[in-house]
């Protein structure tokens, strides 16, 4: 990974953290290493995107870190909460509590109301919204006029503004977003991820996201590039260009990997 840059801000506080992280599927000459020793800080107040070929371990490493699948060895921390220490009653309340998420395909329950979506983990954990936070967060993503339209009655980009709204609702530590713009058009995908840029400068919001979209990484602070199940590089305050160079050089190793064992295409 590359060194800290000395006009980044310092000391970061790590909203969540992985330690020597591992994780493997399999067993014996199956055996998948997904994770290979991953050391990584996701830092509080930051807007970070994880970017790699496909196969090299973005979405398992956003898995392990929103306590979505266990790892094989090492520590994953959310604030500083170890997360191999908690039960599964514990695990499910820090999920509901400290941890929002935004899926690539809404996850909104279509009987549901865009406010009953929007509610229903706080509903869940028998919790009722901060009013004044709530009306910021509705305000924010703009569907103060859309709150009674079920998801079928919405648009692909007020689905995913709805789900937004939905991981920001309990004013959670870190929000984890899986592709959060795969399956917008250009225009939609723009709103949402001004909308999550929005969540970080205005409310000091936590955002780690997936993505494979150099255009969506350039929203963020930080991008992470993993290949082959480890960190191989950092970059911060990144643009479209930026990221592009590095994911290019980043293709061009593997295939000089690849031929160099011999592998037929």
């Amino acid at each position: 990974m590359t060194e800290q840059s000395s006009t980044d801000p310092s000391p970061r506080r790590a909203a969540a953290r992985a330690v020597g992280l591992t994780k493997t599927y399999g067993t014996g000459d199956a055996t998948v290493t997904a994770l290979d020793g991953v050391d990584v800080e996701l830092y509080a107040g930051e807007f970070t995107a994880v970017m790699g070929p496909s196969g090299s371990g973005k979405s398992t490493l956003m898995h392990c870190c929103a306590a979505l699948d266990s790892v094989t060895s090492g520590s994953v921390f959310v604030g500083d909460t170890e997360l191999s220490r908690l039960g599964d009653k514990e695990l499910t309340r820090l999920r509901r509590d400290e941890i929002g998420f935004v899926f690539q395909s809404f996850n909104l329950v279509p009987t549901l109301t865009a406010e009953e979506n929007i509610l229903l983990p706080l509903s869940i954990a028998g919790r009722r919204p901060d009013p004044a936070w709530y009306d910021l967060v509705i305000d924010t993503v703009g569907l103060r006029d859309r709150l009674t339209h079920r998801p079928n009655e919405l648009s692909g980009g007020q689905q995913q503004r709805v789900a937004v709204a939905r991981a920001l609702a309990s004013r959670p530590s870190i929000v984890f977003a899986d592709e959060p713009t795969g399956n917008l058009d250009s225009r939609s995908g723009a709103e949402v991820l001004t909308l999550l840029r929005r969540s970080v400068d205005e409310f000091g919001q936590t955002v780690v996201m997936v993505t494979h979209d150099p255009v969506a990484a350039a929203f963020t602070d930080r991008v992470l590039f993993l290949a082959d199940g480890r960190v191989v590089d950092e970059v911060r305050h990144p643009d479209r260009e930026t990221v592009l160079d590095r994911m290019t050089r980043m293709d061009a190793r593997q295939l000089d990997a690849v031929a160099a064992d011999g592998t037929p295409d």
